[in-house]
């Protein structure tokens, strides 16, 4: 459990660094940048912690796959939230095939 909250944590810090600038296009291209570098720092603050906790648990593809599925998480609240964009029906077919992925690589074969 440790390892998914310090991931949670770490891909908020991540959107935030990615798509926060989106709502300040006016801005200096070079100062979201230093911002965004500036949030990223955060984000590998938990991030680093969360992969080395977690290896063993998990694989490696298995941590991937976790961190991939948070983010699309943290990514849609983010977007609908902070960004005002709507949550069309095709981005949960497609969320849904990469959580059908998700079965296959935790799945013991």
């Amino acid at each position: 459990m440790k390892t998914i909250l310090l991931l949670i944590i770490s891909n908020i810090f991540m959107t935030f660094a990615w798509y926060g600038h989106l709502k300040y296009k006016s801005s200096p291209l070079a100062k979201v940048i230093f911002i965004s570098w500036a949030i990223a720092f955060f984000e590998y603050c938990f991030q680093v912690p969360a992969n080395r906790v977690g290896h063993g648990q998990f694989t490696a593809y298995e941590l991937k796959t976790i961190q991939e599925v948070i983010t699309l998480i943290v990514f849609s609240v983010f977007s609908v939230l902070y960004l005002k964009e709507e949550l069309r029906w095709n981005y949960i077919v497609g969320f849904v095939l990469i959580v059908l992925a998700v079965f296959f690589i935790f799945k013991k074969w």
